[in-house]
């Protein structure tokens, strides 16, 4: 995976989380953290020919909760259309 944007890592409170996971299943399981931070929402899980597993990234903002308004949902919003 590419090194993560310094944007989203630019104030303390943000974070990007790379997940490696056995399957699909498991890697969207550990995409429900959306449930108590603010998060980009589901994302893709890409699988790289010849490495086991599949992959997904998250961004994180700690210090909203994810029923607030935030710069990351609007971050995801604009990385979907």
């Amino acid at each position: 995976m590419d090194s993560p944007d310094g944007q989203h890592v630019s104030a303390p409170g943000l974070l990007v989380i790379d997940i490696t996971a056995a399957d699909e299943a498991t890697a969207h399981a550990a995409m429900t953290l959306d449930r108590l931070w603010a998060t980009s929402g589901p994302r893709p899980v890409r699988r790289n020919p010849g490495q086991a597993g599949v992959k997904a990234r998250l961004y994180e903002d700690l210090s909203r909760r994810p029923d607030e308004d935030t710069y990351l949902q609007n971050v995801a919003q604009e990385t979907r259309s």
